[in-house]
């Protein structure tokens, strides 16, 4: 089972306080006073009239990727775009050389800025869905895509890869390890040469549609996404604490436009911001498109280690 476009305009959006930036830069007067506590990201460049989603911006804060369901200029439906910062704004947004005429999505450098990881359904793969991987060069360019093996992927879906910090741990959801129902979120790690031996993230997964997780704190609380379907229902950001070994007291991320009948999804942590989040979704205001990309504070961080596995 795989997203659909379908379910990235299905939303009913609330009204947003929230600081407004425009391209990266704060804007004073009238609109920001009403907006005090979110940004568009990259209003025009990044954020645009199509659905832009699981945004990521490198290690050195000199280029932003995402991925878009329907940005024309790509080379399949679903595509990763990137742009790169210039006079303190995102400037030239592009497709990655990456992308294939199949699916490209949910990309996130890693900690260390070395690599790109993704999902594709491009042939050659093990399943649907499979995790991918690219070096980045020096340039901000990709290099080759390298499925990340039978340690992760399946015959089924993986989606939103998240490597950990330190590199040793992968986060991503599945459909194709077992658990407790449809999509649920795992946790591999690197042996040395691959990510293999995943295990269910404890007290997260239920029969819904968990994915798009996102690690704070070195994993002490999680962001993730939940759905009764995503392709057709709507998708709500939750946020839970480690007790010590399980997640627990999950709720949903205080965004005004997350919502119950509404679509939010895609969280990262900006590696070299660490207390901001970014976000996919609709607010009422600022908004460039159908689902744009919007940065907020990071939820305090309230958990204690013991819940992302040891190798």
């Amino acid at each position: 089972m795989r997203r659909s476009p379908a379910s990235f305009s299905r939303y009913r959006v609330g009204s947003v306080v929230a600081a407004l930036i425009v391209g990266g830069v704060a804007l004073s007067g009238p609109a920001s006073a009403f907006l005090s506590e979110f940004g568009i990201e990259g209003m025009g460049v990044v954020s645009t009239k199509a659905s832009e989603i699981r945004g990521s911006v490198s290690p050195d804060g000199q280029h932003i990727v995402w991925g878009s369901t329907d940005r024309e200029g790509g080379a399949g439906g679903w595509d990763l775009w990137q742009a790169r910062l210039k006079d303190g704004r995102w400037q030239d947004a592009r497709p990655l050389d990456v992308n294939s005429p199949a699916n490209d999505f949910d990309p996130l450098f890693s900690a260390d800025g070395r690599w790109l990881y993704f999902f594709s359904n491009r042939p050659g793969g093990i399943g649907g869905d499979d995790l991918y991987r690219a070096a980045v060069k020096p340039d901000g360019s990709v290099g080759k895509a390298e499925n990340l093996g039978r340690g992760v992927n399946t015959r089924g879906d993986e989606w939103a890869p998240t490597p950990s910090r330190d590199g040793r741990h992968l986060l991503f959801a599945s459909d194709g390890h077992g658990g407790a129902g449809r999509h649920d979120l795992f946790v591999a790690r690197w042996d040395g040469s691959a990510f293999v031996d995943p295990k269910p993230v404890p007290g997260i997964n239920t029969k819904a549609d968990e994915f798009d997780a996102a690690w704070l704190g070195d994993g002490r609380t999680l962001v993730y996404a939940r759905s009764q379907d995503p392709a057709s229902k709507p998708v709500r950001l939750f946020v839970a604490h480690c007790d010590g070994a399980r997640y627990d007291d999950a709720g949903p991320l205080m965004l005004s436009f997350n919502t119950d009948d509404a679509t939010t999804l895609g969280p990262t942590i900006d590696w070299n911001k660490p207390g901001e989040l970014l976000v996919s979704g609709a607010a009422k205001s600022p908004r460039a498109g159908k689902l744009d990309l919007y940065r907020m504070k990071a939820p305090a961080v309230a958990g204690k280690d013991g819940c992302v596995l040891e190798p």
